[in-house]
């Protein structure tokens, strides 16, 4: 889980302002920060299915994030997925 810090210095980076959280770019790079901190989690862990249900879960919600950032600001989600080098 991302901490409160973590969240904090996410939404400052990406975000419009030190509250916007619901800015599509901050929401993307929290789930992004949870999904590689899980990551490790699981080279320890590879029997860990519990988790693992969750982790997909997280990976969706940002799949389907980027897919809504994608068919309303094309430039936006390009300029997203290049900064938090996330394969397209």
């Amino acid at each position: 889980m991302v901490s409160k810090e973590k969240k904090q210095e996410l939404t400052l980076k990406y975000g419009r302002n030190a509250k916007d959280t619901g800015y599509l770019p901050v929401q993307i790079a929290i789930l992004t920060e949870d999904i590689e901190s899980l990551k490790s989690h699981f080279v320890a862990n590879k029997n860990d299915l519990h988790s693992m249900r969750g982790f997909m879960a997280k990976v969706n919600q940002r799949k389907a994030l980027l897919n809504h950032l994608k068919e309303t600001n094309y430039n936006l989600y390009l300029e997203t997925i290049k900064a938090l080098n996330i394969r397209k």
